[in-house]
């Protein structure tokens, strides 16, 4: 499954446009390795979300094409949080 569809569906990411414009700034990473929103995401990997002054790494558990709002959380695990002191300017969320 691509990567922002992935976001999307798992409610990572609210929208699939917001999901594409973070992959495409270079602020998702799976295994280590900065991704695009077109990246392959399957279960057992490791996305590593900036979003502004804090990196959420999570673990994908299990692919669905549509979910429920209650059984989206099912899609991954957060395997850690944590708040970053300096963000770059490029990094700062305008969206909230």
């Amino acid at each position: 499954m691509r990567l922002d569809k992935f976001l999307k569906v798992s409610r990572l990411i609210k929208r699939r446009t917001l999901a594409k414009q973070v992959a495409d700034q270079g602020r998702i990473t799976i295994n280590g390795k900065v991704s695009k929103a077109s990246s392959v995401v399957k279960p057992g990997d490791e996305l590593a979300i900036r979003f502004g002054q804090k990196i959420v790494t999570a673990k994908v558990e299990l692919l669905k094409e549509s979910t429920k709002k209650e059984d989206a959380a099912s899609m991954f695990t957060i395997v850690k949080e944590e708040k970053l002191e300096k963000v770059e300017p490029e990094f700062v969320d305008d969206e909230d």
